[in-house]
């Protein structure tokens, strides 16, 4: 899971624009597995720049959210139950590399 609520940005109405206004968000988001985890990467078999320099768990997952963000005059909520299972792509897992890769 990861949350955050209230968290305050500043939202502009053109990227690199003039018109900066103060703004929060909020999110929190899941995770949960939905069919057995897989063991990914090579680990130490390969050389440190090789993409392939990790080791890790991996599980397909549906993912939920909520999101919202506010600023003066405006404010929006995600639709409630947004979700990856609505043609979306989710995969929870645990990984190990750079000078934590054993």
């Amino acid at each position: 899971m990861v949350a955050a609520k209230d968290v305050p940005v500043i939202d502009t109405f053109q990227y690199g624009g003039p018109f900066l206004v103060p703004a929060t968000v909020s999110f929190l988001v899941k995770w949960e597995a939905t069919g057995p985890s897989h063991k990914r990467g090579s680990g130490k078999a390969v050389g440190p720049k090789n993409p392939a320099a990790f080791r890790g768990t991996f599980a397909p997952a549906r993912s939920t959210g909520r999101f919202s963000g506010a600023e003066l005059g405006f404010s929006f909520v995600s639709k409630p139950g947004a979700s990856s299972e609505r043609g979306g792509y989710a995969e929870i897992g645990k990984e190990r590399n750079g000078d934590f890769l054993s």
